[in-house]
């Protein structure tokens, strides 16, 4: 059962991510100086970022519920605090930290800390239902 949690997990966070960023599309665009066509798209239309992000996912999922296992969080309201303060205090200060050295805009960071914390809450969610 284990697998399969953090498979819907990891597509959950995923499908979060794009209602996130479908949301935000137009500030992320600009704070992360994506090049776009005249209709607004990313010129870059490579499937791999979301190869790459979908990989990313099914670690984070596999990470947490191990870390849950080992913690004992096995409620809905303890999954749900514990993915936000994974994704609140653990990945968007590491967002923070990318961005700075790289003099990217605090916008940036907002945007894609906020998709850390909310999806990881989600993610904690979902692993501790099943």
């Amino acid at each position: 059962m284990g697998i399969v949690a953090v498979i819907v997990a990891a597509a959950a966070g995923f499908g979060f991510g794009a209602i996130w960023y479908m949301a935000l599309a137009k500030p992320w665009v600009a704070a992360a100086n994506i090049q776009v066509d005249a209709d607004g798209k990313p010129i870059d239309k490579s499937p791999l970022p979301f190869v790459m992000a979908a990989v990313a996912m099914v670690l984070v999922a596999g990470m947490m519920r191990h870390t849950f296992a080992l913690s004992e969080i096995d409620d809905p309201g303890k999954g749900l605090m514990s993915g936000l303060g994974i994704g609140l205090f653990f990945i968007s200060p590491w967002i923070m930290i990318n961005n700075g050295y790289g003099g990217r805009p605090f916008r940036l960071t907002l945007i894609d800390g906020g998709y850390a914390t909310f999806g990881c809450a989600i993610m904690g969610l979902i692993l501790t239902l099943f």
